[in-house]
């Protein structure tokens, strides 16, 4: 059996302190941690996650957003998702998160509304 996997990409800051990651995989029990451990470090002001490219999200997967979105509260810094895919967003409408970690419809319109605030 093939090992889950998940790749990260990183876009550039533009000056505004706005990050855009994308994620391409499964963010599930068997890729949460090396995930975790590279997106505390990030410094940016305003993280943004395309999940578009996420094909599969587990409970695991969505504690591990909860714990990066509430490390980056208590340091000031914000989180956002964007590009959901149809099983994302039923994962975490089912367990309530999207109440909790704001989401949007396209990087843009996250971004745009980071900067708006």
């Amino acid at each position: 059996m093939e090992s889950a996997k998940l790749e990260l990409r990183q876009g550039q800051d533009n000056g505004t302190g706005n990050i855009v990651i994308r994620l391409n995989g499964k963010l599930s029990l068997e890729t949460v941690n090396s995930f975790l451990q590279t997106l505390r470090q990030e410094q940016a002001k305003h993280v943004v996650l395309d999940m578009s490219g996420v094909s599969f999200l587990d409970s695991a997967g969505v504690g591990a957003l909860v714990s990066l979105f509430i490390t980056r509260r208590h340091a000031g810094k914000t989180l956002a998702l964007a590009n959901l895919t149809k099983q994302a967003m039923a994962v975490l409408q089912l367990s309530g998160i999207l109440k909790l970690i704001p989401n949007y419809p396209t990087v843009e319109a996250a971004v745009n509304a980071r900067e708006k605030a």
